[in-house]
């Protein structure tokens, strides 16, 4: 995979957690060599289960905002049974794509214009 995004080993985690948690969602933090939990992709792509969201340190910041973009447009029932797979239509797809944009500005370390050159780099 690319190297040139933003990896959660780039930034303060403390105000990613703080962002997460305002929808419910809590960060977990997997050891370098094992896999991701729950991860749709694999590799190093965030993993999503329930209410948990799981990276390791070189998840790609995009990647968690994108899987939490998923879980915020969910409602309750989906969240419940939220495993791997967010079952989304191409309408929710589009929406999460721009929900990890508006999401990248609460963070300081990221802001929107760094999410738009990741995610050209990375082939949104």
């Amino acid at each position: 995979m690319l190297t040139d995004v933003l990896r959660l080993a780039d930034i303060d985690t403390k105000p990613l957690r703080e962002l997460l948690a305002r929808f419910d969602l809590s960060l977990c933090l997997c050891p370098p060599a094992d896999p991701i939990p729950a991860s749709y992709w694999g590799g190093e792509e965030a993993g999503l289960k329930t209410n948990r969201l799981y990276a390791r340190a070189d998840t790609p910041l995009h990647s968690i905002l994108h899987e939490s973009g998923h879980f915020i447009c969910m409602d309750a029932v989906r969240r419940q049974n939220l495993d791997t797979d967010a079952g989304s239509d191409e309408a929710e797809e589009n929406a999460v794509c721009y929900l990890q944009v508006l999401l990248a500005d609460e963070l300081v370390d990221m802001g929107r214009a760094r999410m738009f050159a990741d995610m050209d780099s990375w082939g949104y």
